[in-house]
């Protein structure tokens, strides 16, 4: 058993909601995790193919779990849920699936002769590393199976438990590629207490994306969503990048909050009740679009460009070069803020 204490239903009680989906096997409750339901299923595959027209970079991906713990208001996947007859809102942050046997369906998968060894992402959907992984530790298994059997892995994270499994990542990295990304957005704790409440602090993502990077990866920092009015000021994202470059990092993606149906409800009714100051910008930004408008795409990429550059960070320098690179970020943390180039000074709304 996975779990002590928990409280489980099985066969014409289990999870009247899930009751149609295949591979059920029950649904679970315990202390630990208050409030939570997971519904354990024994999936018939893991390896996931991505549409050849995604913009993606990269054609497979896996997710152990569908719905997150990290309860990030602004989740693109929430209207996965839909899929299962829940909804995007509650039930994404509390119904968790869980698929139990993903490390030996992995195996399974990339073990058969016409596997490719193309490159497979973890974390694309949902967090790989969110709390119920250090209960159900499907990822070691997963990790293992991709790196005996030659695939390349992409790991993208909030979860400050990838810690755990640094040492597998570097022996798989022996053999085969292995890229870690760590997504961190919001620099102030109140605000990611309500943003993304399920989520560790950015000063513990940061320890995470020092401690890869002292076992010698090349760590990306997702600095996004970048949330219009409330991260987005020069002296925030000042802050927000000497942070990273501090931590060690190799590089930064940095992307404005976009809003897909399901996320969008859910993020502006949140908008609407914490900061009803913004609800009518946001409302203009976002009512009949995904997309934050291309003008304000625009000035953001003016203020964190000479930033990324400064510290090292930008993606698009030459990834020849990386002894420049390490030096530009050693000299930006010796910098005083005075020092600093000053970003674009023109308002962005």
């Amino acid at each position: 058993m996975r779990w002590s204490g928990q409280a489980a239903t099985t066969g014409d009680d289990a999870a009247p909601e899930l009751f149609g989906m295949p591979g059920l096997v029950r649904s679970v409750q315990t202390p630990e995790f208050a409030g939570i339901t997971f519904h354990e299923v024994m999936a018939k595959s893991a390896l996931n193919r991505v549409p050849e027209a995604s913009s993606m970079p990269f054609r497979w991906s896996i997710n152990p779990f569908r719905g997150c713990q990290h309860q990030c208001t602004y989740c693109f996947a929430r209207n996965t849920h839909r899929y299962l007859d829940l909804d995007a809102g509650d039930d994404f942050d509390r119904q968790i699936v869980v698929k139990v046997n993903a490390p030996e369906v992995v195996r399974a998968e990339v073990g058969r002769k016409s596997w490719r060894r193309e490159l497979v992402a973890l974390g694309t959907n949902t967090d790989p590393y969110q709390r119920a992984e250090g209960r159900y530790e499907l990822m070691p298994g997963i990790i293992r199976a991709l790196g005996e059997s030659g695939t390349p892995i992409s790991v993208l994270t909030k979860g400050t438990l990838l810690r755990r499994d640094l040492p597998l990542l570097r022996r798989a990295a022996d053999h085969v590629p292995v890229e870690i990304a760590v997504s961190v957005a919001i620099f102030d704790d109140e605000l990611q207490r309500a943003v993304e409440p399920g989520t560790p602090t950015a000063k513990a993502r940061l320890a995470t994306v020092r401690a890869a990077a002292d076992m010698g990866f090349d760590v990306t920092v997702f600095l996004m969503p970048i949330m219009p009015w409330l991260t987005d000021s020069p002296a925030q994202l000042e802050h927000a990048v000497s942070r990273i470059a501090e931590s060690g990092a190799h590089r930064v993606v940095f992307g404005a909050l976009h809003l897909r149906p399901g996320a969008k409800e859910w993020f502006l009714d949140w908008i609407a009740r914490e900061h009803p100051e913004l609800e009518a910008g946001y409302r203009r930004f976002y009512g009949t679009s995904s997309y934050a408008p291309q003008g304000y795409r625009r000035q953001l990429s003016a203020r964190v460009r000479p930033l990324l550059r400064r510290y090292g960070l930008d993606p698009r320098d030459d990834e020849d070069q990386p002894e420049a690179r390490r030096a530009a970020r050693a000299a930006a943390s010796a910098a005083s803020p005075a020092e600093l180039v000053a970003p674009s000074q023109a308002t962005l709304f």
